[in-house]
Order: structure tokens, then sequence, then C-alpha cells
């Protein structure tokens, strides 16, 4: 495809950043904010229904959900769940402590506090919650934050409780656990005023160390952004779930590409002037398939299920187009059929014969459906509901591309690219949450909350510059890393160069995770220790690295049995001595022939025994001293 122009496009983009805050208790229970490791203690099941609002409407998001008919399995341990989760047992009030996080961010943002807090109630029927809505309430309004000049304006700032923990899906159910349910979350939602993938990435950068500067949980899972994203003539589509910031841009950038793709296929089903109310009752094929080599159609076959097709008229060659990179008009379709038929996919003629269907199959499908060259056919295979739900899914969707692209709910893949999940939620799904008593937030308070507002992370860069001599590279690491505080603290304690110290913490730490390294594992008492060990000479730097990895895969044992296991004890004068001796009596042909010329190969030598065990100009000037000795010797 080629470049875009996004200004010529009409994109815009608005963020919406959640982010898990680092509280002592969930947001309307006394139980830890964490996740378990324990085995689960009890376990529920649940079906939730949609209920019409006060003005009488159905949520169309809640509705879709209801109708795909699944059930829910719940399961939760004592020690992070109580009956509050279950929703057996009225919430508690809110978590004054999350509020108060809340209310510091968004006096960073210059947000303007509401005077009451009001929860309200969120209709979600995805199972994600027991009570089928989510509880969340405005916490701020406006504010702005700057990006390379730009001021972004910020709408809302939030504070709801997060869902609970999906573990798996098999078909009709689909499991949960209970931990991460009522965690308190942030929700910070951006002016559609992005106007490109790059300017996406930068502005979730910036408000993402907003958070870190305040009390915030880290690590991945703990932060997911949002994007709604929209193009002239296209649709307004949030993804949902982007939990790396490498991947805003590139989410951005793919959802444009499959937006201008779809115009582009429907540009081409106009010039057909095709009648966009074609509809077609599925037709069971089954019996072209009685003696088929195609194993997914064999053992639905085998299993009970049938082999239905639709016609899709004129649509030949089009499910095959490329919408964005891994992602085709046929894959559309099939997120389509998944969800609302509950199969495992679809299989069209744009890439037929294949997957064992023959060529005489598919000749025999295009007879039976009377489809010629232009048209494409659609089969699937499975139980008949689902195999009808799932055809008239994909029926609806091709007849919607001949008229425009649907607003939806997309969820993020890990390349950036996307899937449908469900439409676009409806103006009646919010409602007030009468079990829960409004906060007042007092001019008083907010005025105490101002004097402890965190250093802003700008501000914190610039002063890492002049008080460390950091260049910007390695500031900026730090500020993006989990460990600026700690960074401050050692430098405090130890004299080692402060560009040492911060590579360290980020570039070193970074490049063992790449490798496997589970650098989690390392506290922060255990990496100021490691310095403390430098700085007193009983360590040298360049084992950082190796001490490190040791470290996180032996958790119980201490550093100086990592430095004793790994050989990397500082030589003593004693052992350097006898060390220079034993390679003066090795070599001694080698200084009878080259004199003090032989300094240099002995010198690499005792390194490959010494290095990083003791300091080389130490090495190099007790070596001298030997070789002129031995050659005073031999004169």
């Amino acid at each position: 495809m080629k470049k875009i122009d996004y200004y010529e496009v009409g994109l815009k983009v608005g963020l919406e950043i959640h982010q898990q805050l680092d509280t002592s208790k969930k947001l309307f229970c006394s139980c830890p904010a964490m996740l378990s490791a324990d085995e689960s203690d009890f376990e529920f099941y649940r079906r939730l229904r949609p209920t019409q609002s006060e003005m009488g409407e159905v949520d169309p998001a809640a509705l879709f959900e209801y109708q795909r008919g699944r059930d829910f399995k719940y399961e939760g341990d004592h020690r992070t769940n109580c009956l509050v989760e279950m929703d057996e047992e009225p919430p508690h009030d809110l978590n004054r402590e999350a509020l108060d996080i809340c209310l510091t961010i968004a006096l960073m943002l210059d947000s303007r506090p509401i005077d009451e807090v009001h929860v309200m109630r969120k209709t979600v029927i995805d199972g994600s919650n027991t009570t089928g809505f989510q509880r969340t309430c405005i916490i701020a309004v406006g504010g702005s934050i700057e990006v390379d000049g730009k001021s972004i304006p910020i709408q809302t700032i939030c504070l709801e409780e997060d869902a609970a923990r999906k573990i798996k899906d098999d078909g009709s159910m689909t499991h949960y656990r209970l931990d991460r349910l009522c965690v308190p979350l942030i929700e910070i939602a951006t002016a559609p005023v992005i106007y490109s993938p790059q300017e996406a990435e930068k502005v979730a950068l910036a408000l993402g160390r907003i958070l870190r500067a305040t009390k915030v949980k880290r690590g991945l899972g703990s932060i997911r952004q949002d994007l709604n994203i929209s193009i002239k003539n296209g649709a307004l589509v949030e993804v949902k779930g982007v939990q790396q910031l490498n991947l805003v841009s590139k989410v951005v950038e793919y959802e444009v590409q499959r937006q201008i793709s779809l115009l582009n296929i429907l540009n081409e089903l106009t010039k057909k002037e095709i009648n966009g109310e074609f509809s077609f009752t599925p037709l069971n094929i089954s019996g072209i398939f009685k003696e088929t080599n195609c194993q997914v159609i064999r053992q639905s076959l085998q299993n009970g299920g049938l082999v239905l097709a639709i016609k899709l008229p004129k649509f030949a060659g089009l499910l095959k187009k490329e919408l964005s990179p891994s992602v085709r008009f046929g894959t559309e379709l099939a997120d389509y059929a998944n969800f609302w038929g509950r199969v495992k996919g679809i299989f069209h003629t744009d890439e037929l014969p294949a997957f064992g269907i023959s060529n005489e199959e598919v000749n025999r499908l295009r007879e039976a459906t009377n489809a010629d060259k232009d048209d494409a056919v659609v089969i699937v295979t499975g139980q008949k509901k689902n195999a009808v739900d799932a055809l008239n899914a994909v029926l609806e969707r091709a007849k919607n591309s001949l008229k425009l692209i649907p607003n939806e709910t997309r969820g993020a893949n890990l390349d950036g690219s996307t899937h449908y999940s469900r439409p676009r939620p409806g103006a009646a799904r919010m409602y007030p949450e009468t079990d829960i008593t409004s906060v007042p937030i007092s001019f008083n308070h907010i005025i105490d909350l101002k004097k402890k507002i965190p250093e802003n992370p700008q501000h914190r860069i610039n002063r890492l510059m002049k008080d460390h001599n950091l260049n910007e590279k390695l500031a900026n690491q730090l500020i993006d890393s989990e460990y600026v505080d700690l960074f401050e603290i050692i430098t405090r304690r130890v004299s080692i160069s402060p560009s040492f110290i911060a590579a360290s913490l980020t570039e070193t730490l970074k490049s063992l995770q790449r490798e496997g390294v589970t650098i989690e594992a390392l506290s922060e008492d255990t990496l100021l220790e490691i310095f403390e060990t430098i700085q007193k000479g009983e360590m040298a730097k360049e084992f950082f690295s190796e001490i490190s990895t040791w470290l996180s895969k032996n958790l119980n044992f201490s550093l100086k049995e990592a430095i004793d296991s790994l050989g990397l004890k500082m030589l003593s004068d004693e052992e350097l001595d006898r060390l220079l001796e034993k390679v003066i009596a090795d070599n001694k042909e080698l200084i009878i022939e080259r004199g003090s010329s032989s300094h240099g190969v002995l010198m690499g030598i005792v390194m490959k025994f010494a290095r990083g065990r003791v300091d080389a100009s130490i090495v190099s000037k007790n070596l001298v001293k030997k070789i002129n000795e031995k050659i005073n010797k031999q004169t």
C-alpha cells in the first residue's frame, strides 16, 4: 500500500488510558488489590441478561453479548475475594486512597476536580463482572497535556473497577478469576485531536509518564490503552486492549489501512451495481463433502455437524483482498462468524481448492449454490444453529460493505492488527449506582493534595541531566523505566558513575529481559546492594549482568554467595602476586626473547584469569616490575 497522507484521509484519534492504581485494597471492599497465585477455594456459575435502561432502551453491545449464549464460570480464593466480588453483598464505601491518587493525577493534568463524586453503573455483560455492570465515576473534567508543543485536551478522568481476569474460553463457557475484579483503575480520555500514528504513541507515552510519577501499578497488564480511530467517510472504531506502548502507532496505522481498503471494496462493489438487498438462506451442502479429504469438515460431520453455504453475488476476488498486514476481508467475515456463530472459521471460494477441499468439490459447491465465476461462496461447518448464525452474520457483514464501514469495537492483536469484538455500545448503558453514597470533594482537600503533587516528568528529566550529567537518552530511559526512584537512591549512597548506574538499570536489565531473564525477581534492595558492593571494591562493575542473571535464578542466595559461586571475588594482593609469578615462570623463554616487549602478551594472559577481579592498571604496574626483575636476574 502506498504511503498514507493522514491529513488527507482525515484521521482523528482519541486515547483512553486505563492504569491500575497501587492501593492496599480494592475499590469497593477490603480485599488486597493484587493477583493471586493460590489455588481457587470456590467456584460458581452465572448467565447474564440485558435489561432496559431508564429510557426503555437496551444497549446494543449488551444485547450482542447475550445473543452469543454464553455461560460464565467464576473462580476465587478467600484471600483476594469476598462476597462483594461475588455480588452477594453490597459494595463498601469508595476507596479514598484510590480517589486521592486520581485527584493527584487530575491536578498534574490541570483538570478540574468535580465537587461531588457519584458512582455510576455501566452495563457490561461479557461476563467480566459478576454484577453485569462496571462501577465507574467521573473524578475530573478538562485539562490538557503538552506533546511536541501541541496541547492535547483531556475530556474526562474517571475512577473505576477493573474487570475479572479471563482464564480460558471453551466454546459456550468462559472462565474468569475474580482476583483482579474491583482493583482500582484510572481512565484518562483525550479529545480526538491526534492526527497521526506517531502522535498517538507520543501522547500515550506522555500520559504514561504522568501516571508513573504517582502510585500506579507497574508491569504488563497494569496499563491498557484503548484507541478511538476514525477517517473521512469511514467509521468510528474503538480498538481495545493495547498493552504495549510501541504498538499504539502500529494499531492506528493498520486500522487506517483497513478502513481505506474497505472503502476501496465499497467502491468496487458500487461499480458492479450490486443490489444491496440480496438475501440467501444458508444451504445444506453436507452431501458434497461425504468423502472429503478436508479434516476439519470430516471431523465435524462425524460429530453430527452440517456443512452450510451461502452465495455472495459478485464478491469473487474481494474476500482475499488484504485490509492490513495479516488481515484480509475474508478474515473479517470469519471474525463475525466466530463471534456470532461460535464457529472456528469459514472457507470461501477465493481460497479454494485448498485445505483438503478438491477442485471437484468446489465445482459442485458452485453448482449447488447457483454461483457463477463472479460470485463468492462461503461455507461453514458445525452444529446447525452455530452454522446458521455464523453464515447469517457473514451475510449481514457482506451486505453492510455495500453501504458503510460498521462502527464497532475491535480487539488488538499482538502484531498491531485487530479483530472484531462486538458492536459499539450506545448511550443507554450508564445509570446511577444506588448502593454507594456520594463523596464530596472539598476545596481544602484539593489544596492539601496540591502540596504533595509529584515532580513533573519533563522537569525531572531536565534535573537528571543537570544533577547527574546524564545524556538525554539515558534520562528518558530512566523516566520510562521502573527504576528512576531507585537510581536517585543509589546515586546518593555510592560514588560510582551515574551514567553507568543509569545504563545498568535500563539498557542492561532490558537486554537481560529480552534474553529471558526474570528481572522482576531482583528487588530494589538487591540492586542497591550490588552497586554498594561495587563501590566497596568487592566486585567489578563489568559483572553486573552476570551477577543479576545468577541472582534472578537463585532467589534464596545472597550476593556474597553469588560472587563466590561465579568466581568473581576480587583478587587480594597476595593472590595477584601468585598469579603474576606463575605467568612469569610459565613464559620465561618469551621474556628472555622479547624482554620488556613481552609485557603486552603477558598482560593478556593475566587478564584472561583476572578480568574484572582486579584493576588493570594495578596488574600492569606489578607485571612491569616482575618482568624487569626477571630480566635483571638473567643479566
